[in-house]
């Protein structure tokens, strides 16, 4: 037992001999942290360019009805007879519904029978003025004061007449407000009230009894935002594709704009677009595509120089063989290039294919 204690102790101190003389000697540890520069990447470079840029912009827009009315009653009434229904085509100067309303007739019969009490007193007054005309050609027979009087009395029953007349006019053109009309040929799209309804005139806001609209020419109506406004090219044909019917693309030229902002800071333009089969429907929306172009030359630069991220835009200018990282602000957009605004000049070297792994100062080759 003492010989196998001894030899183990033999063989530990011989061990620990051996790696004292192992981290003594010249070899060093592997400092594995180290990391060496990789060589500097290559990249496509190229040069800012200054042109005029012509492109367009894609932007919504919706289909309105060339004409749209709301119908209101102007007097109280209860609805008598509805001719049309939802859908109907009608014509202007149709006969859309009758109103009922007792009390107006009432007062054309009051309105009349003063219209004729007054013509009647008007008619007896211009009588007794003819004789009195006659009898004062014997002198003294009547007197000057008395010829002016019954000329005075003449023609103020006259003016009453004249006004009891009027009234009845009014009391008959009221009276014709029970009997609405269209005022163009359209469709109706809302009815809101059935015989028996009682209705009265109403504000904007109120629901209407019907609703017309003229389908057979429509408005596509687009916002042009603010920085765009200026750069709209009126003379160049307006393309655009409704959403429910994918594939077919129509053209037209632009037809009016508002020539001011709205409040989402925005101008309204409108295309006129003709619905000859009554395939459009109002409401439906589309995808116009603005013509626009510059007024003056701008610094163009292909699409995928830009670097957009979350917090900014930018380009990687090249100085020196070292990168530059420079913000900008976009503009108009077109196929391959974009108008850019920034500290920056035509000929300034930039890096084509930019991405975020460039920093300042990164070479670039």
């Amino acid at each position: 037992m003492e010989f196998i204690k001894r030899s183990k102790l033999s063989a530990l101190c011989i061990a620990a001999t051996c790696l004292l003389a192992a981290c003594g000697g010249n070899q060093k540890p592997v400092d594995l942290t180290e990391n060496k520069s990789a060589a500097p990447k290559k990249y496509e470079t190229g040069t800012i360019a200054e042109k005029t840029l012509s492109s367009y912009a894609r932007l919504p827009g919706q289909l309105n009805p060339f004409n749209e009315v709301n119908l209101f009653p102007k007097v109280n009434g209860f609805v008598k007879q509805i001719y049309v229904d939802r859908g109907s085509e009608v014509r202007k100067g149709q006969l859309l519904l009758t109103l009922e309303a007792p009390e107006m007739e009432s007062q054309l019969q009051a309105a009349n029978s003063r219209y004729l009490q007054a013509q009647e007193t008007a008619n007896a007054s211009k009588e007794k003025y003819a004789r009195l005309k006659q009898a004062a050609q014997e002198p003294g027979s009547v007197s000057p004061l008395d010829l002016d009087n019954a000329l005075t009395r003449m023609k103020a029953d006259n003016a009453i007449a004249q006004a009891e007349r009027s009234n009845v006019e009014s009391v008959k053109t009221v009276q014709g407000y029970l009997r609405i009309y269209a005022p163009f040929d359209g469709t109706i799209v809302q009815r809101n009230v059935s015989p028996g309804a009682l209705v009265a005139p109403g504000k904007a806001t109120d629901q209407p009894m019907l609703v017309l609209q003229d389908t057979r020419k429509l408005r596509l109506e687009v916002a042009i935002p603010e920085d765009y406004v200026d750069k709209v090219d009126l003379k160049q044909a307006v393309t655009f594709s409704f959403n429910a019917i994918p594939g077919v693309d129509h053209t037209a030229k632009i037809s009016r704009s508002a020539n001011s902002l709205g409040g989402m800071r925005s101008e309204a333009i409108e295309i006129d677009v003709m619905n000859n089969n009554s395939q459009l429907k109002p409401g439906m929306y589309a995808e116009v595509k603005i013509p626009m172009v510059s007024g003056a030359k701008s610094l163009l630069v292909p699409n995928g120089a830009i670097v957009r991220s979350t917090e900014r835009k930018y380009v990687i200018v090249v100085k020196d063989g070292k990168a530059a990282l420079t913000d900008i602000k976009d503009g108009m957009t077109g196929k391959d290039s974009t108008e850019i605004f920034g500290n920056l000049k035509a000929g300034d070297k930039i890096v084509l294919n930019a991405n975020d792994e460039l920093k300042n100062g990164d070479a670039v080759k």
